[in-house]
């Protein structure tokens, strides 16, 4: 199954991807704009490009579990996404501490896609059975 993620922010959403077999998460270039109306045909246009059969959108929780006002942006992005590419699931998952690692490891690749894959990473590893 491919999935791919995203690291949604007002200025960049981030995005990773997987191969078929859920063992290797790709970071692909960032979106600009998310929020906007050709920023959101932009990420369809990766879903179908890269035929996602799902999307995992990162729900930023504080580190106490709770939800603010970042998260309450990333379900309404999530909603108007799963408007636009359905039948194409999407969940929402919890994305604590993502960017910090990929601060921490770096790479070619921007900052908000390298967290969407360690986004992914953490939601491959928790839903083996989903993938195979």
């Amino acid at each position: 199954m491919r999935v791919l993620a995203l690291d949604h922010g007002a200025a960049r959403c981030g995005a990773a991807i997987c191969d078929v077999t859920g063992e290797l998460a790709t970071p692909l270039a960032a979106i600009q704009n998310p929020d906007s109306r050709r920023g959101l045909d932009r990420v369809v246009e990766v879903v179908r490009e890269r035929q996602a059969e799902l999307v995992v959108v990162g729900l930023p929780l504080t580190l106490a579990g709770e939800e603010g006002a970042q998260a309450v942006e990333a379900r309404s992005f999530a909603a108007r996404l799963r408007e636009r590419i359905v039948p194409v699931p999407v969940e929402l998952w919890d994305e604590r501490l993502t960017t910090r690692q990929a601060g921490r490891t770096g790479g070619a690749t921007d900052l908000d896609s390298r967290a969407a894959a360690h986004l992914l990473e953490a939601w491959l590893d928790a839903h083996p059975s989903k993938v195979t």
